[in-house]
This record gives C-alpha cells, structure tokens and sequence, in this order.
C-alpha cells in the first residue's frame, strides 16, 4: 500500500507524543528534557523508516563494569522497549576495538541510528566518519569523544564529569578549609584515558588546588570495579601509613577500598573520610552506614532521554549539541532520609 507523506509525519508524530510522556513520568531522575535548539547540532535528517517498520537502534555499550553500568544498562533496555524500538545491543567488555566492530556491524545492517558510550574519549574518528558517509547519525551517551570534528555525532547526553570533581573537590576544601597541618589524600580513578576519569580527576584538583595543605599524595586507577578499587587502596595503606582523605572516582572502587581498609583495622568513614561519585544503591548503602561521608550522584538513567533524541532525529529536529543530565549530592544523612526510594 502507498502511503501518503502526510500519514507519515502523522505516525513520527505519534511516536513523540508518546516518548514525551514516557519522559515526563521519569522526571523523578533528575534527567534534563531534550530541548531543540537551532543552529546547534544540525544534521541532515536521516531518511524515515518505511510504515510499519520498527525504528532500528544499534547501541554498543561500555560494559558490566559497575553498578551504575548496569543500571544504565537497564534504562536503555527498558525504555527501547517502551518506545517500540529495535534495538540492537552489544557489550564491549570495556574494550574499544570491541565497541569500533559493533558500530561497524551496526552501519552493516544500516540501522537508523546509533549511539554508544565510548569506553576512552580518543580514536573514534574513522569510525564516526563511516557512520556520516552511510548517512547514520551518532549519538553519544554518558561519555564525550575527544574529535575535533564536532559533526560527526549528533549530541552527547550525559553528566557534566568535570563538575562532579568540583563538586568533590569542594565539599573537601569547605571540610578542610582550616587544616593547619597537610591533609593527605589518596585517589581512585577510573579508566585511564576515559572521559569520566579525566574528568572527574581534573575537577577535583581545581577545587582543592587554594587550599595548600590539601595533597594528593597518591593517584593510581582502579578501573572503576569494586576488585581493582580493593587492590589498589591494599597499595595505598602499606605504602602510606598517613592516608586522611580517600577520593574514589565511583562508588564500586570505594566499596572496594572500604573492604582494604576495613581488613587493615580502621574505620572507613571515621579514620580515613571517604568521597566518592555515582550514588548507586550499594553506595548509598555505604553512606548511610557512614562508611562513605559524601555521594556526587550520576544519574544512570539515560534510557528515556536517548530514546527521546532518537525520535527527534529521525523526525529531522535540530538537538542541543550537549545535553547535561541534573543530578544531586549526598551527605551520609542525606543518603538515609532517600535510601528507601532508591531506584538504581
């Protein structure tokens, strides 16, 4: 059957009624809305699926490596579903060449859009130009790519990595803001050459750079599982036997570190003052029980933003070229008034 230009943009105007409220009922995440905005992200349109045909999405994930992953995970899952999508998911096991071959597959099988969250920001370009000469527009969720080339993706929704270490970085320097002897702090970051670790890391040493006894006595990073966080703070106590603050990059690492620390005989919390970024279930957990004294959330639950976007894009909307997630922070106290309601 012949279908009329008019029933088609009648069907994609369906499919954004739909997400919008899909959306809307997920305000308590503390997601930002997908806000048009023109002359920022522009892109030519890609053409509609035919009627009747699913829209297809090839999204080629980080990995399993965390909690916040998973939950992240779940969202995108879930919400694909939700939208009516076909979606095709692949685990990169936190390898790069892995996540380059699926983008691959996913221009292959020409798919209508594709999205990923780059497990190092650097590298992407060859692949990112396939994409755009078969016409397939990118989306980049919860990690940046380093490109000079800014049309090679169409937005980027996530958090903002360099507040959340100023964030950190200030809740140290307001605790420590009249120290008269140093302050020796240890730090757990993430993948090296990922955005989040990069990020979060330099952040952090902004906030804390006025304050002079406030040292960075360690950094080493732990990738951020609850393993290598473990194995590396076991490191950090038999070589420094002064460790004050610790600052892990997500809260796997530091519930890996609590462990080291609670086999040395100390007091997570009390003897060492720990902060930490994600606010996961496990993590908050942790800060109830004070053994983490302050929580920078980042909201894993990107699902219904992406998928929104997905829809704009087909539907040939212009997107902000940067979307930033809202998100909060936690104090031990705060985290046991919002533990209950916890969704990730």
């Amino acid at each position: 059957m012949i279908i009329t230009k008019k029933m088609g943009v009648l069907v994609v105007a369906s499919c954004l009624m739909l997400l919008s409220a899909a959306c809307g009922n997920s305000a308590t995440t503390g997601s930002s809305t997908t806000a048009p905005a023109a002359n920022a992200g522009a892109t030519a349109a890609p053409a509609a699926p035919a009627a009747g045909k699913k829209i297809s999405l090839g999204f080629a994930q980080v990995g399993a490596e965390s909690g916040w992953r998973t939950a992240n995970t779940k969202s995108i899952q879930d919400s694909a579903k939700d939208a009516g999508f076909d979606l095709k998911f692949s685990d990169a096991q936190q390898k790069q060449e892995n996540q380059i071959k699926a983008i691959r597959t996913y221009i292959q099988q020409k798919v209508d859009v594709i999205a990923f969250s780059p497990v190092v920001e650097s590298g992407w370009d060859t692949v990112l130009k396939e994409a755009k000469d078969a016409k397939i527009p990118v989306i980049l969720t919860d990690r940046a790519v380093d490109s000079k080339d800014t049309s090679l993706y169409v937005t980027f929704i996530g958090s903002d990595f360099v507040e959340e270490g100023k964030k950190a970085g200030k809740w140290v320097a307001d605790k420590y803001k009249d120290a008269k002897e140093d302050v020796n702090i240890v730090e757990l970051q993430g993948t090296t050459g990922s955005a989040p670790a990069n990020d979060r890391k330099a952040g952090f040493a902004e906030e804390i750079k006025g304050n002079t006894h406030l040292k960075v006595i360690a950094s080493q990073t732990g990738d951020f599982t609850r393993a290598k966080g473990k194995e590396v703070m076991q490191a950090f106590l038999k070589a420094h036997k002064d460790i004050d603050v610790l600052y892990a990059h997500n809260d796997d690492m530091a519930l890996g570190a609590i462990q080291a620390i609670e086999a040395a005989g100390l007091k997570p919390g009390q003897d060492i003052t720990i902060i930490s970024v994600d606010a996961v279930k496990d993590g908050m957990t942790a800060a109830s029980e004070g053994k983490i004294n302050f929580i920078v959330e980042c909201n894993p639950l990107l699902g219904p933003q992406l998928m929104q976007a997905v829809n704009d894009v087909i539907a040939g909307k212009q997107l902000e070229k940067r979307i930033v997630t809202k998100e909060g922070v936690f104090t031990s106290e705060d985290a046991k008034k919002v533990l209950a309601d916890r969704q990730y």
